[in-house]
């Protein structure tokens, strides 16, 4: 028996605060819509480093006009994620979670089919609200393949006792050096550039720095990792290749959006620095009619472009335009 397909004038692909914030103004709007997530709800929040603080201020990342409430200067990871399951809740927003888009097609009458890993979908427009955390940028170096290499930091306990080298300069190197030196292991900061990103939150910086200044922990600038062995790294740096004792590679430096997925379904995604997918910065409707770009993807490798609190009001206009092309065909 052939299951039917389901049909819904929205499909927005992403679980993340935005695509919820997104399902929130369909559903004011009295739009149909579906949010499928491949992974658990807020799935790139989940995956943060359990001890993370937000830059951003608790008012910044609340969506629906829902607040959120804490008595923290700044929200922890284990609060946004009850705050957006609540979200989810009091909205009874329609999600499919762990459930994976695999194709996206055209359909003849201007309308998408989308496939996922469970079921088959039919809509006039899409929202891509995927973000980034998904694809590390990698180091491209001999040995990066080994299991001491991690993409991806979450608790410091796990080095206790070990010669850690941490591979960034920004908020998720400093966070993982300062860390997992508090439980004891021996870090080695290397970074590319003459100092520490500015970006790093403001509270964060100077413990960092003094931890350097007082050889707490161990940085190169100006320097790269050029190979890693079972026991050692080799680095690049002004004074020549210096070969240091190692169990662990955090290499912490950054993520980039699903460009090949993107592509797939039609996107136009410049080979340029930046990789910025083409769309509307007023509508964000990409160069395929119906298909919309939402939150931290719009800037491509520019991952520091967009944030949840800067990019919440892409829900807004990309409903508004839904709604717009609606009107449009009835008047």
């Amino acid at each position: 028996m052939n299951q039917k397909i389901a049909e819904f004038d929205i499909v927005i692909i992403g679980g993340g605060p935005i695509g919820l914030a997104c399902g929130i103004e369909a559903e004011k709007a009295g739009l149909t819509y579906v949010i499928i997530e491949k992974g658990c709800l807020v799935n790139s929040l989940y995956h943060y480093p359990t001890n993370m603080t937000f830059f951003s201020s608790s008012e910044r990342l609340e969506i629906g006009d829902t607040p959120f409430v804490t008595t923290n200067p700044k929200p922890r990871r284990a609060e946004a994620l009850e705050y957006y399951r609540r979200i989810q809740q009091k909205f009874e927003l329609n999600t499919k979670l762990f459930e994976e888009v695999t194709h996206v097609f055209p359909k003849d009458d201007n309308g998408y089919v989308i496939k996922t890993s469970k079921n088959e979908y039919i809509t006039k427009d899409i929202i891509v609200a995927t973000g980034f955390y998904d694809h590390p940028i990698l180091l491209n170096v001999p040995g990066e393949e080994l299991s001491k290499v991690r993409h991806y930091y979450n608790d410091p306990h796990y080095y206790a006792g070990q010669h850690v080298v941490v591979v960034g300069a920004s908020n998720s190197s400093i966070d993982a050096a300062l860390e997992t030196y508090r439980k004891g292991a021996k870090v080695t900061l290397v970074i590319r550039a003459h100092e520490i990103s500015p970006r790093v939150k403001y509270w964060v910086k100077p413990d960092i720095e003094n931890r350097i200044l007082s050889h707490e922990i161990n940085v190169l600038y100006n320097s790269q990792v050029t190979k890693i062995d079972h026991d050692t790294v080799e680095v690049s740096t002004p004074n020549g290749i210096q070969i240091i004792q190692n169990d662990f590679v955090l290499a912490l430096t950054g993520y980039k959006p699903n460009f090949d997925f993107l592509r797939q379904m039609g996107i136009a995604v410049p080979p340029d620095g930046a990789m910025i997918p083409s769309h509307n910065h007023d509508t964000m409707e990409t160069n395929m009619s119906g298909v919309y770009l939402a939150g931290v993807v719009c800037g491509g490798l520019n991952t520091h472009l967009w944030f949840i609190e800067n990019s919440r009001i892409h829900a807004i206009q990309i409903i508004a335009h839904i709604l717009s092309k609606k009107t449009d065909l009835t008047s």
